[in-house]
């Protein structure tokens, strides 16, 4: 194993770790933010049509599914992903109708060309620049020819450690990027660009950082 794949896994784990540790406090404030998010909702619901009756969707990165809540009360087929099984035991006590797995983004363990659709809301900022195109081939691998991506993530050009949540320790990093710069990424993994947008964030809802989302299909 190299050293650039020591530090991922090793990364890697620190989060899980991290977000095992914070799970019920990080479901309790994320979980109903969404009626609090009117542009998110819309993307959400375009998504949804988008998606509706074309097969499973998956919600990447779930933590406690409030993206799989919407889609799923929206007749969409959702199912959730993490790599915490903290989070994953948030998401299925929050949402007992609706199925999770426990899995990694870089290797999703799901079959190639069976997904309608992926929702993917602030999960790629824990994966490192130089990992995202690859991350993004993962994700497109398992989408259906004409599957739709939703891809959300915080805006800039840092990277920020993250050692605390409202009081709790933990031990990730945090990507920050580019609209151009993640369309870029996309665009070299394959996808085929439908929209990016960006918006400011509510405040006294989120952490106020600029939001960047994009919006892409497999050829």
């Amino acid at each position: 194993m190299n050293s650039d794949s020591q530090r991922f896994n090793s990364q890697s784990e620190k989060m899980r770790v991290s977000y095992d540790t914070i799970a019920a406090e990080y479901a309790n404030r994320i979980y109903p933010e969404l009626k609090n998010k009117p542009f998110d909702r819309q993307l959400l619901d375009r998504f949804a049509d988008e998606v509706r009756m074309s097969g499973p969707v998956c919600d990447i990165g779930c933590g406690p599914a409030h993206i799989a809540r919407y889609l799923f009360d929206r007749g969409v087929n959702a199912f959730g992903l993490d790599l915490s099984a903290g989070m994953l035991h948030q998401a299925k006590r929050l949402n007992p109708s609706i199925d999770f797995i426990q899995g990694s983004m870089l290797r999703l363990g799901l079959g190639s060309d069976t997904l309608a659709g992926i929702a993917a809301f602030y999960s790629i900022i824990h994966v490192g620049r130089e990992h995202v195109v690859a991350t993004l081939s993962e994700l497109r691998r398992v989408l259906k020819r004409k599957g739709s991506l939703l891809l959300a993530f915080h805006l800039g050009e840092d990277v920020i450690h993250t050692t605390d949540f409202h009081r709790h320790a933990v031990d990730f990093e945090v990507t920050l990027f580019g609209l151009e710069e993640m369309t870029g990424y996309a665009k070299a993994a394959g996808l085929s660009l439908q929209q990016a947008m960006e918006r400011d964030p509510y405040p006294e809802v989120e952490y106020q950082s600029r939001r960047g989302y994009i919006l892409a299909t497999k050829p």
